[in-house]
């Protein structure tokens, strides 16, 4: 599994491409007295103002891509899971899968999971939430469903089938070619 989210914070730490073009870009303000990017103030930044947020994905999305597809290139598994939040909203990584998977619950229950994480307030997430495709529009591009609104025992059975189910698409598409 590649985790987007994840090498968006290995490229904006101190010292990497991202934290340089950050602090180059929008100023010392996004920078706290360790040194370190303040995200919480770029996070609310970037979900008050679609220029910025606009801005900063410009930024960081091309480097996130880069290592993501360095990665990708290294792959030695049947199949790849690229945990990718904006892949339908920003379409750059949809063509380099094969099926997108959501994994969804309801839009209360992803409030407070986000709350309990992150410590944000709900009218924060449900900002953060207006600005992806609603739930409705991501279960319509789905090929794949998990449904995560119950217990991590209920999710067992629907990881085990969807990797039975990729690992002979992978197969699949290794014989045919």
């Amino acid at each position: 599994m590649l985790d987007a989210d994840v090498v968006a914070h290995a490229v904006s730490r101190r010292g990497e491409p991202g934290y340089e073009a950050i602090v180059a870009t929008f100023g010392a303000a996004f920078v706290r007295d360790d040194g370190e990017l303040d995200r919480t103030a770029l996070r609310r930044r970037a979900f008050d103002d679609a220029t910025f947020r606009r801005d900063l994905e410009g930024l960081l999305h091309p480097l996130i891509a880069a290592r993501l597809e360095a990665a990708i290139t290294t792959l030695m598994a049947p199949y790849c899971i690229l945990v990718v939040p904006l892949l339908l909203e920003r379409s750059g990584f949809r063509r380099r899968v094969a099926r997108v998977l959501v994994v969804d619950c309801p839009e209360q229950e992803q409030v407070r999971r986000v709350q309990l994480r992150s410590g944000l307030a709900a009218d924060d997430v449900r900002k953060i939430m207006a600005t992806q495709l609603s739930r409705a529009e991501r279960l319509a591009a789905a090929d794949d469903v998990i449904d995560n609104s119950g217990s991590r025992d209920a999710l067992t059975p629907q990881v085990e089938r969807l990797d039975r189910r990729y690992r002979e698409l992978a197969q699949t598409t290794r014989t045919a070619r």
